[in-house]
Protein backbone atom coordinates (compact mmCIF):
# COMPACT_ATOMS: atom_id res chain seq x y z
CA UNK A 1 0.00 0.00 0.00
CA UNK A 2 1.50 2.99 -0.87
CA UNK A 3 1.94 6.09 1.46
CA UNK A 4 1.71 9.45 0.82
CA UNK A 5 4.30 11.65 1.36
CA UNK A 6 4.69 15.31 2.24
CA UNK A 7 8.30 16.84 1.43
CA UNK A 8 8.94 20.13 3.64
CA UNK A 9 12.04 22.13 2.72
CA UNK A 10 11.35 21.03 -1.20
CA UNK A 11 13.26 23.20 -3.20
CA UNK A 12 16.11 23.16 -1.22
CA UNK A 13 19.33 21.02 -1.91
CA UNK A 14 18.13 17.68 0.26
CA UNK A 15 14.62 18.53 -1.10
CA UNK A 16 15.61 18.56 -4.78
CA UNK A 17 17.71 15.31 -4.29
CA UNK A 18 14.98 13.09 -2.77
CA UNK A 19 12.67 13.95 -5.53
CA UNK A 20 15.28 13.22 -7.97
CA UNK A 21 15.57 10.37 -6.51
CA UNK A 22 12.17 8.97 -6.09
CA UNK A 23 11.44 9.62 -9.28
CA UNK A 24 14.77 7.59 -10.38
CA UNK A 25 13.35 4.68 -7.87
CA UNK A 26 11.42 2.21 -8.96
CA UNK A 27 10.04 1.07 -5.42
CA UNK A 28 6.44 2.86 -5.24
CA UNK A 29 5.77 2.25 -1.50
CA UNK A 30 6.00 6.23 -1.47
CA UNK A 31 3.70 8.83 -3.40
CA UNK A 32 4.93 12.19 -3.33
CA UNK A 33 1.42 14.10 -2.61
CA UNK A 34 3.10 17.84 -1.70
CA UNK A 35 6.10 19.64 -1.61
CA UNK A 36 6.28 22.61 0.63
CA UNK A 37 8.98 25.59 0.61
CA UNK A 38 8.53 29.19 2.02
CA UNK A 39 6.16 31.76 1.35
CA UNK A 40 8.41 34.07 0.09
CA UNK A 41 9.82 31.34 -2.42
CA UNK A 42 9.98 32.33 -6.00
CA UNK A 43 9.67 28.80 -7.22
CA UNK A 44 6.33 28.63 -6.08
CA UNK A 45 3.54 27.08 -8.35
CA UNK A 46 6.56 25.55 -10.54
CA UNK A 47 6.54 21.54 -11.06
CA UNK A 48 8.65 19.96 -8.26
CA UNK A 49 10.28 17.41 -10.72
CA UNK A 50 11.16 20.62 -12.97
CA UNK A 51 12.88 22.36 -9.44
CA UNK A 52 14.96 19.05 -9.44
CA UNK A 53 15.93 18.86 -12.81
CA UNK A 54 13.98 16.87 -14.55
CA UNK A 55 10.46 15.75 -16.22
CA UNK A 56 7.01 17.47 -14.67
CA UNK A 57 5.73 15.01 -12.16
CA UNK A 58 2.36 16.40 -11.23
CA UNK A 59 3.14 18.31 -7.86
CA UNK A 60 3.87 21.76 -7.88
CA UNK A 61 5.60 23.63 -4.93
CA UNK A 62 3.78 25.09 -2.05
CA UNK A 63 3.36 26.78 0.78
CA UNK A 64 0.14 25.38 2.13
CA UNK A 65 1.78 23.01 4.96
CA UNK A 66 -1.72 22.66 6.80
CA UNK A 67 -3.31 21.33 3.73
CA UNK A 68 -0.85 18.96 2.48
CA UNK A 69 -0.48 17.43 6.07
CA UNK A 70 -4.35 16.66 5.74
CA UNK A 71 -3.39 13.95 3.24
CA UNK A 72 -0.08 12.89 4.57
CA UNK A 73 0.97 9.80 5.87
CA UNK A 74 4.62 10.28 6.51
CA UNK A 75 6.49 13.71 5.94
CA UNK A 76 10.42 14.75 5.39
CA UNK A 77 11.38 18.18 6.57
CA UNK A 78 15.23 18.95 5.95
CA UNK A 79 14.39 22.88 7.11
CA UNK A 80 16.89 24.34 9.43
CA UNK A 81 16.04 24.29 12.26
CA UNK A 82 14.59 27.34 13.70
CA UNK A 83 11.32 26.14 11.20
CA UNK A 84 11.15 22.59 12.04
CA UNK A 85 10.70 23.50 15.33
CA UNK A 86 7.85 25.76 14.95
CA UNK A 87 6.38 23.00 12.44
CA UNK A 88 6.15 20.01 14.76
CA UNK A 89 3.30 20.77 16.87
CA UNK A 90 1.47 21.05 13.39
CA UNK A 91 2.75 17.75 12.74
CA UNK A 92 1.47 16.45 16.22
CA UNK A 93 -1.99 18.06 15.49
CA UNK A 94 -1.94 15.88 12.07
CA UNK A 95 -0.95 12.81 13.64
CA UNK A 96 1.72 12.20 11.02
CA UNK A 97 5.04 10.27 11.13
CA UNK A 98 8.43 12.26 10.80
CA UNK A 99 11.65 12.19 9.15
CA UNK A 100 14.37 15.00 9.85
CA UNK A 101 17.82 15.52 9.05
CA UNK A 102 18.10 18.93 10.28
CA UNK A 103 21.05 19.98 11.75
CA UNK A 104 22.56 22.76 13.89
CA UNK A 105 19.56 21.90 16.92
CA UNK A 106 20.24 23.77 20.28
CA UNK A 107 19.45 21.86 23.16
CA UNK A 108 16.42 23.41 23.87
CA UNK A 109 15.40 22.82 20.10
CA UNK A 110 16.41 19.09 20.69
CA UNK A 111 14.26 19.02 23.81
CA UNK A 112 11.07 20.36 21.94
CA UNK A 113 11.81 17.23 19.33
CA UNK A 114 11.97 15.07 21.76
CA UNK A 115 8.86 16.26 23.58
CA UNK A 116 7.04 15.66 19.84
CA UNK A 117 8.20 12.38 19.37
CA UNK A 118 6.26 10.94 22.59
CA UNK A 119 3.21 12.06 20.73
CA UNK A 120 4.01 10.71 17.07
CA UNK A 121 6.78 8.27 15.39
CA UNK A 122 9.56 10.46 14.81
CA UNK A 123 12.92 10.10 13.60
CA UNK A 124 15.96 12.50 13.49
CA UNK A 125 19.17 11.63 12.05
CA UNK A 126 22.15 14.10 11.83
CA UNK A 127 23.15 12.20 8.59
CA UNK A 128 20.82 10.00 6.76
CA UNK A 129 23.41 8.49 4.99
CA UNK A 130 23.82 4.31 5.36
CA UNK A 131 27.15 4.11 5.42
CA UNK A 132 27.62 6.50 8.37
CA UNK A 133 25.29 4.02 10.50
CA UNK A 134 27.65 1.29 9.47
CA UNK A 135 30.90 4.09 10.32
CA UNK A 136 29.43 4.07 13.72
CA UNK A 137 28.96 1.03 14.62
CA UNK A 138 32.85 0.39 13.73
CA UNK A 139 33.99 3.53 15.46
CA UNK A 140 31.83 2.27 18.93
CA UNK A 141 34.60 -1.36 18.18
CA UNK A 142 37.36 0.35 17.60
CA UNK A 143 37.03 2.56 20.87
CA UNK A 144 35.98 -0.05 22.76
CA UNK A 145 39.08 -1.51 21.60
CA UNK A 146 41.95 1.03 22.12
CA UNK A 147 40.41 4.20 22.66
CA UNK A 148 42.19 4.29 26.86
CA UNK A 149 45.45 4.54 24.89
CA UNK A 150 44.59 6.42 21.55
CA UNK A 151 44.92 10.41 20.82
CA UNK A 152 41.23 10.61 18.90
CA UNK A 153 40.45 13.99 16.62
CA UNK A 154 37.71 13.94 14.08
CA UNK A 155 38.01 15.57 11.24
CA UNK A 156 35.36 16.84 8.79
CA UNK A 157 34.95 18.75 5.52
CA UNK A 158 31.65 19.93 3.87
CA UNK A 159 30.54 22.57 0.97
CA UNK A 160 31.13 26.67 1.66
CA UNK A 161 27.25 27.40 2.18
CA UNK A 162 27.06 24.95 5.58
CA UNK A 163 26.20 27.13 8.01
CA UNK A 164 27.11 25.37 11.56
CA UNK A 165 30.21 23.90 12.88
CA UNK A 166 31.86 21.63 13.36
CA UNK A 167 28.91 19.56 11.65
CA UNK A 168 25.96 17.61 13.28
CA UNK A 169 27.42 14.15 12.26
CA UNK A 170 30.40 15.01 13.69
CA UNK A 171 29.00 16.14 16.71
CA UNK A 172 27.18 12.57 16.71
CA UNK A 173 30.49 10.86 15.83
CA UNK A 174 32.22 12.53 18.98
CA UNK A 175 29.30 11.60 21.45
CA UNK A 176 29.81 8.20 20.43
CA UNK A 177 33.59 7.91 21.27
CA UNK A 178 32.69 9.94 24.65
CA UNK A 179 29.99 7.51 25.48
CA UNK A 180 32.04 4.86 24.35
CA UNK A 181 34.91 5.71 26.87
CA UNK A 182 32.50 7.02 29.81
CA UNK A 183 32.82 10.84 29.28
CA UNK A 184 30.80 13.57 28.67
CA UNK A 185 31.73 15.12 25.26
CA UNK A 186 31.04 18.84 26.52
CA UNK A 187 34.10 18.49 29.31
CA UNK A 188 36.59 16.67 26.43
CA UNK A 189 35.87 18.12 23.31
CA UNK A 190 38.30 20.66 21.70
CA UNK A 191 37.18 22.60 18.43
CA UNK A 192 40.14 23.86 17.14
CA UNK A 193 43.54 24.73 18.10
CA UNK A 194 45.47 27.87 18.30
CA UNK A 195 48.59 29.08 19.15
CA UNK A 196 50.59 28.32 22.25
CA UNK A 197 48.62 25.23 22.91
CA UNK A 198 50.45 23.01 25.30
CA UNK A 199 50.78 19.50 25.06
CA UNK A 200 47.74 17.75 24.11
CA UNK A 201 45.85 16.37 27.04
CA UNK A 202 45.06 12.26 26.98
CA UNK A 203 41.15 12.69 27.13
CA UNK A 204 40.53 15.01 25.07
CA UNK A 205 38.14 14.71 21.41
CA UNK A 206 39.99 17.05 18.96
CA UNK A 207 37.41 18.29 16.18
CA UNK A 208 38.46 19.66 13.14
CA UNK A 209 36.50 21.79 10.85
CA UNK A 210 37.13 22.53 6.65
CA UNK A 211 34.61 24.16 4.74
CA UNK A 212 35.44 24.69 0.92
CA UNK A 213 33.85 24.48 -2.26
CA UNK A 214 31.30 22.00 -3.01
CA UNK A 215 32.12 18.89 -0.70
CA UNK A 216 29.01 17.38 -0.06
CA UNK A 217 30.32 15.50 3.21
CA UNK A 218 33.73 14.11 4.44
CA UNK A 219 34.11 12.79 7.93
CA UNK A 220 37.23 11.08 9.36
CA UNK A 221 38.06 9.95 12.32
CA UNK A 222 42.12 9.77 13.73
CA UNK A 223 43.22 7.47 16.34
CA UNK A 224 46.48 7.97 17.53
CA UNK A 225 49.16 5.76 18.83
CA UNK A 226 52.95 5.25 19.14
CA UNK A 227 54.14 4.14 16.19
CA UNK A 228 50.61 4.03 14.08
CA UNK A 229 47.56 5.48 13.91
CA UNK A 230 44.05 4.04 12.27
CA UNK A 231 41.86 6.26 10.18
CA UNK A 232 38.08 5.59 10.13
CA UNK A 233 36.65 7.00 7.13
CA UNK A 234 33.22 8.32 5.23
CA UNK A 235 33.27 10.40 1.99
CA UNK A 236 30.36 11.17 0.23
CA UNK A 237 30.42 11.97 -3.31
CA UNK A 238 26.93 13.15 -4.24
CA UNK A 239 23.74 14.27 -2.15
CA UNK A 240 21.74 11.25 -3.50
CA UNK A 241 23.97 9.02 -0.63
CA UNK A 242 21.68 11.05 1.79
CA UNK A 243 18.61 11.08 0.26
CA UNK A 244 18.22 7.71 -0.23
CA UNK A 245 18.70 7.36 3.17
CA UNK A 246 15.89 9.56 3.90
CA UNK A 247 13.76 7.66 1.84
CA UNK A 248 14.59 4.20 3.61
CA UNK A 249 13.73 5.68 6.55
CA UNK A 250 10.63 7.14 5.88
CA UNK A 251 9.52 3.40 4.13
CA UNK A 252 10.56 2.31 7.78
CA UNK A 253 8.77 4.73 9.73
CA UNK A 254 5.91 4.70 8.18
CA UNK A 255 5.55 1.19 9.40
CA UNK A 256 5.81 2.30 13.11
CA UNK A 257 2.47 2.32 15.14
CA UNK A 258 4.34 3.53 18.23
CA UNK A 259 5.49 7.07 19.05
CA UNK A 260 9.00 7.40 20.06
CA UNK A 261 11.98 8.90 19.03
CA UNK A 262 14.00 6.46 16.08
CA UNK A 263 17.54 6.55 14.61
CA UNK A 264 19.07 5.36 11.56
CA UNK A 265 19.92 2.51 14.04
CA UNK A 266 16.96 1.58 14.48
CA UNK A 267 16.31 1.57 10.82
CA UNK A 268 19.12 -0.65 9.73
CA UNK A 269 18.74 -2.52 13.76
CA UNK A 270 22.08 -1.55 14.44
CA UNK A 271 22.12 -1.87 18.54
CA UNK A 272 23.92 0.62 20.80
CA UNK A 273 23.04 3.81 18.96
CA UNK A 274 23.14 7.34 20.69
Amino acid sequence: MKKHLVLVGASGRMGRAITHCLRESKDESLDLVAAIGTETSPLLGQDMGEIAGGACIGVPLTSSLDQALSQADIVIDFTPAKALVSHLERYVQANVAVVTGSTGLTGEQMEKLQLAAKKLPLLWAANMSLGIQVLLDLLRQTTAAIGQEADIEVIEAHHRNKVDAPSGTAKVLGETIANELGLSLDDCAVYGREGNTGMRTHQEIGFSTVRAGDIFGEHTILFGLAGERIELAHKASSRDCFAKGALHAAKWLSRQKNAGLYTMSDVLEIKNSI
